[in-house]
C-alpha cells in the first residue's frame, strides 16, 4: 500500500472498512483531507457550469434588480458598471480557481479558511467564513425567488389592469412561496440535477438570444448613443452622482454574485482540481458577454425612463418590453422566458445552498450536525440539509410591509454576504504555486 493509501487509511479509521484500491483518484484526494465519498461524482464540467451560471445569471441578474440601476445612474450605471463588475468578477473567479484547484472540497470558503488562516484563528475565521456563506445563499434564494414571483404578478397586473389597479403584498408573498415550492422538488432526485443543470443553461442562452434579437427589431424608435452611453440618473435622493452611481453597482453587482457555487459541487464531479475552474471562469466569460449585450440592445429601444420607474406592474423590464413592442401579449412572453429562466436560477439557489448547509454541518458548524450531515442514499442528495434551507428562507416575504422594500433589501444582503465570506479567505491568500493538500487536514468546530 502506497504512502497515499496509509495516510488516508489511518483518517478514515478502521471501522469504515473501505477497499482503497477500489476508490478512484478524486475520492482518494478527498480521503487525504479527511472525509469519505458521501455523493455521487454525476456532474460533468458541462452540468457544473450549467448550475453556475444558472445561478450566476448575469443577463437575469440586470433585469431582476434593473429598478436599482435605473434610479441609480440609469444607462451609464449599468453599462460602465457591467464592465467594472466584470473585471472585479474576472479577478474574484481567478482567485476561487486557484483555490478550488488546491482544495476541491464542498465547504470551498469556511474550509479554505481554516487552511490558509494562522492556525490561532483558523477555527474561528472558518467557523465565520462558513455562515456568511450559508447565509448569502440563503439571503440570495429568497432576493431570487422574489425577484421571479414579482415578475408573475406584474405580468398578471398588466393582462388585467381593470381587475386590481395596485398590486398588494400578499400577491407577491403567495407567488414568492409558489415559485420557492416547485423549485425544492427538483432538488429531490439527485441524478436529475446534472440533466437539469445542462437544461437550465440552454433555456437561459435561449432566452437571452431570443430577447435580444426581439426588443430592437420590433421597437418603432430607438434612442441615440447619447442616451445609452452617457444618459445619468439620479433618483436616489443623494446630491452626489458618484455615490447614486456607487449604490446603484448593487445592480450589476448582484449580476455577477454567487461565483463560488460550482466549488460546492467539488465532490459530485471527476477531477474537480480542472472542472471547477473551468466552471467559475466560464460563468464569469459568459456572463459579461449576455449582459453587457443584453443591456446595450435594451436601452437603445427604451422610449421613457420615468415610465419604467413609475410602472404600475413593479417590473421595470416587463415595462420596457412594453413600451419596445407595443403589445401586452408580446412583452408577457418575452417576461415569461425571463421567468423560466429566473426559475431555473432559482433551482440551482436550492442545489447551492443545501450543499453548503450539508456540508458546513458535516464540519460541525451548524447545530445537530448529526441530522444534517446526512445523505440520502435513495435519492443521492442532503435531503435533510436541503429541506432546512429551503425552509431558512421561506419566511423572508412576512418580514417586510411591502414587496418593494423586501426584493430590495434582499439582493444587498446576500450580495454583502457572499462578499464578506470571500474577503475573509482573500486576506490570507498564499501562493499556490506547487502546492499539495496537506498531509492532515482536520475542521471540527465542536
Amino acid at each position: 500500500m502506497s504512502e497515499k493509501e496509509i495516510s488516508a487509511s489511518s483518517r478514515l479509521g478502521s471501522s469504515d472498512e473501505m477497499d482503497l484500491k477500489s476508490i478512484d483518484s478524486d475520492a482518494l484526494k478527498l480521503a487525504e483531507m479527511g472525509y469519505t465519498q458521501d455523493l455521487k461524482r454525476n456532474y460533468t464540467v458541462l452540468s457544473v457550469l450549467g448550475v453556475g451560471f444558472s445561478l450566476t445569471n448575469s443577463w437575469f441578474g440586470i433585469s431582476a434588480a434593473l429598478v436599482t440601476g435605473i434610479n441609480s445612474g440609469g444607462p451609464v450605471l449599468i453599462v460602465y458598471g457591467i464592465i467594472l463588475i466584470a473585471l472585479i468578477s474576472t479577478c474574484v473567479g481567478i482567485s476561487l480557481s486557484e483555490l478550488a484547484s488546491a482544495y476541491p472540497n464542498s465547504g470551498g470558503q469556511y474550509f479554505w479558511a481554516n487552511e490558509l488562516a494562522p492556525r490561532r484563528y483558523a477555527n474561528f475565521a472558518s467557523y465565520l467564513t462558513g455562515w456568511f456563506a450559508w447565509a448569502g445563499s440563503v439571503f440570495t434564494s429568497a432576493s431570487v425567488a422574489l425577484a421571479v414571483g414579482s415578475a408573475g404578478v406584474g405580468c398578471w397586473q398588466l393582462s388585467h389592469p381593470d381587475l386590481s389597479s395596485v398590486i398588494q403584498p400578499w400577491h407577491v408573498v403567495v407567488s414568492y412561496q409558489v415559485i420557492n415550492v416547485f423549485s425544492f422538488f427538483f432538488n429531490c432526485y439527485g441524478r436529475f440535477l446534472p440533466t437539469i443543470g445542462q437544461i437550465t443553461l440552454y433555456t437561459s442562452l435561449i432566452s437571452f438570444f431570443v430577447i435580444l434579437v426581439a426588443v430592437p427589431a420590433k421597437a418603432t424608435t430607438h434612442q441615440d448613443a447619447k442616451f445609452v452611453f452617457a444618459n445619468f440618473v439620479n433618483n436616489t435622493g443623494w446630491s452626489q452622482n458618484g455615490i447614486a452611481f456607487i449604490v446603484g453597482l448593487i445592480n450589476t453587482n448582484w449580476a455577477f454574485a454567487c461565483l463560488d457555487c460550482a466549488t460546492h459541487l467539488s465532490e459530485e464531479v471527476h477531477r474537480p482540481e480542472k472542472m471547477v475552474p473551468i466552471a467559475i471562469m466560464g460563468t464569469v466569460a459568459i456572463g459579461f458577454v449576455t449582459s453587457w449585450t443584453y443591456s446595450i440592445a435594451l436601452f437603445f429601444s427604451m422610449r421613457d425612463v420615468e415610465g419604467l420607474v413609475n410602472t404600475s406592474t413593479l417590473v421595470p423590464i416587463l415595462a420596457l418590453f412594453y413600451q419596445a413592442l407595443g403589445s401586452k401579449a408580446g412583452a408577457i412572453t418575452l417576461e415569461a422566458l425571463i421567468m423560466a429562466t429566473g426559475i431555473g436560477c432559482q433551482v440551482a439557489c436550492h442545489t447551492w445552498q443545501s450543499r453548503l448547509c450539508w456540508s458546513f454541518a458535516r464540519d460541525k458548524g451548524l447545530p445537530f450536525p448529526r441530522y444534517l450531515s446526512k445523505v440520502d442514499k435513495k435519492l443521492g442528495v442532503p435531503l435533510r440539509a436541503h429541506f432546512v434551507s429551503f425552509s431558512a428562507f421561506s419566511p423572508f416575504t412576512l418580514c417586510g410591509r411591502d414587496d418593494d422594500s423586501n426584493s430590495q433589501n434582499a439582493t444587498p444582503r446576500s450580495t454583502l454576504s457572499i462578499f464578506v465570506d470571500f474577503q475573509t479567505i482573500y486576506t490570507k491568500l498564499p501562493d499556490l504555486k506547487g502546492f499539495e493538500v496537506p498531509k492532515e487536514v482536520e475542521i471540527r468546530f465542536v
